[in-house]
């Protein structure tokens, strides 16, 4: 089928309808920042509000730089800190309306802003509960699957959403918001890729007539789930072998979990040595894993089943969670000196701060290391400076021979990969008016609309 779609460059806003508009205040074009106005007659809802990192973040201020008088309500689609990262700023410039999201979200919400605070501005326990304590308070948790009325301050209700899981991470969903033409607008937030074995498939709404979605990996394919785990039992043969650790700069909500369900299946079908420790030096991941227990419902079939048998895919015996910063420089001095093989899991995931530097700094140099990357290394991070294969690094202000071994393994992705936007995409298609491509840098855009226009009727409009 010839390319007939037509395509334009999305700018800062666009009119939807006569009566809706939308702008984009972050992650039109870049991986981080995603905060997207959606206004119906007047009123706005605001869709996530998050930090911008690595290269994103240069020259751009914290502070909400745009008029929030006509937010009517926030609405997360997950937790991950570069959807949620500025809501203190938001509250600060005197939003008051209601954060809507679901249960799950609700929970990770306080922990993932408690540590980004004390992380960004060094603020004291007291000062960070007075600011989560009044976000929670606005906080709306819903169930998914449900359509919720949103109300305007001085008016009544102007229009409802419904959230849909997105399998991006535990509590993800995207969105329907209705609009008054009975048409829907979709924002995907991130989609998560299929057949994980944690949390279920995202499935493509019934209709959906003009679609936001992100394409962080448009231009890519991740390896499968089972490539993914022949390649971590290639590396953590050779670690037990040769010795030297594994280091593994991950995410705290989704990767680490998605790891630790994979690592557990090895333990299991392999009968690896019981005397390799597997590490979690991030308090912060520790306290998601116990969040993903907790919220097991949400899990596949296969993950509760395995429950059900007895096991513990998130919290086996070999796991060991360093709770100090004594413990943790005794840790990184002893896997120093002594070379013996030990998989270690640490924030952050783009190496930018956190435990993870440390274990960089002392290992790296070391030949029998093994770095591994299981996701998005954003521009002007150190983790895409070692993806890219970089020699020489700088680690609080020394210079770091690179002797480790690197290894990118894309099958850990949390975000959906070409087939899977694909295949989203398409399964929107009967009613599909508008294809808004964002959160994506422009190659990845421009690769996923040179697969999805020829499936999409030729009156459809892509906007990258």
């Amino acid at each position: 089928m010839p390319h007939t779609s037509k395509v334009v460059p999305l700018t800062a806003q666009v009119n939807v309808t006569d009566q809706v508009s939308v702008i984009h205040h972050g992650g039109k074009s870049s991986v981080t920042g995603s905060c997207h106005e959606l206004t119906i007659n007047g009123h706005s809802l605001l869709i996530d509000c998050g930090l911008f990192q690595g290269s994103d973040a240069a020259n751009r201020s914290l502070d909400i730089e745009f008029n929030t008088v006509h937010i009517q309500a926030l609405v997360l689609t997950h937790a991950h800190i570069d959807h949620i990262g500025r809501l203190p700023w938001l509250v600060a410039a005197g939003f008051q309306g209601p954060i809507y999201c679901t249960h799950a979200t609700a929970h990770l919400v306080p922990l993932m802003l408690d540590d980004g605070l004390k992380l960004q501005l060094d603020l004291t326990r007291q000062q960070r509960v007075r600011i989560l304590e009044r976000i929670k308070r606005q906080l709306r948790p819903v169930d998914y699957a449900t359509w919720v009325p949103v109300k305007a301050r001085r008016q009544g209700y102007f229009t409802y959403l419904r959230f849909s899981p997105a399998g991006h991470i535990l509590g993800s969903a995207y969105v329907e918001i209705k609009l008054p033409n009975h048409e829907i607008a979709v924002f995907s937030g991130d989609l998560g890729p299929k057949n994980t074995p944690l949390l279920p498939d995202p499935l493509p709404p019934k209709r959906a007539d003009y679609l936001f979605i992100e394409s962080t990996y448009g231009n890519k394919k991740h390896e499968s789930v089972h490539a993914r785990s022949e390649r971590l039992l290639t590396v953590i043969a050779k670690s037990l072998k040769n010795g030297g650790a594994i280091i593994i700069p991950a995410f705290s909500v989704g990767r680490t979990q998605e790891l630790l369900y994979d690592i557990e299946s090895l333990l299991h079908q392999q009968q690896l040595s019981q005397s390799l420790p597997i590490i979690i030096d991030s308090p912060m991941a520790a306290k998601i894993t116990t969040a993903y227990r907790q919220y097991r419902k949400l899990w596949t079939r296969e993950a509760k089943s395995k429950r059900n048998a007895g096991r513990y895919p998130l919290n086996f015996s070999q796991c060991v969670v360093i709770d100090s910063h004594k413990a943790h420089a005794a840790l990184v001095n002893r896997l120093a000196s002594t070379g013996e093989p030990a998989i270690v899991i640490a924030a952050s995931g783009m190496c930018m701060g956190g435990c993870v530097m440390d274990y960089l700094q002392a290992l790296l140099p070391d030949a029998r290391s093994d770095v591994i990357f299981t996701g998005y290394q954003a521009k002007g991070t150190l983790g895409r400076s070692l993806q890219k294969g970089e020699t020489g690094v700088w680690i609080e202000n020394a210079k770091v021979t690179v002797q480790a071994s690197i290894h990118t393994m894309s099958g850990y992705s949390a975000h959906a990969d070409q087939r899977d936007l694909l295949e989203f995409i398409i399964g929107c298609k009967s009613h599909l008016k508008q294809l808004h491509l964002i959160h994506g840098e422009t190659r990845s855009k421009d690769a996923l609309v040179e697969q999805v226009a020829p499936h999409l009727a030729p009156s459809a409009i892509i906007f990258n």
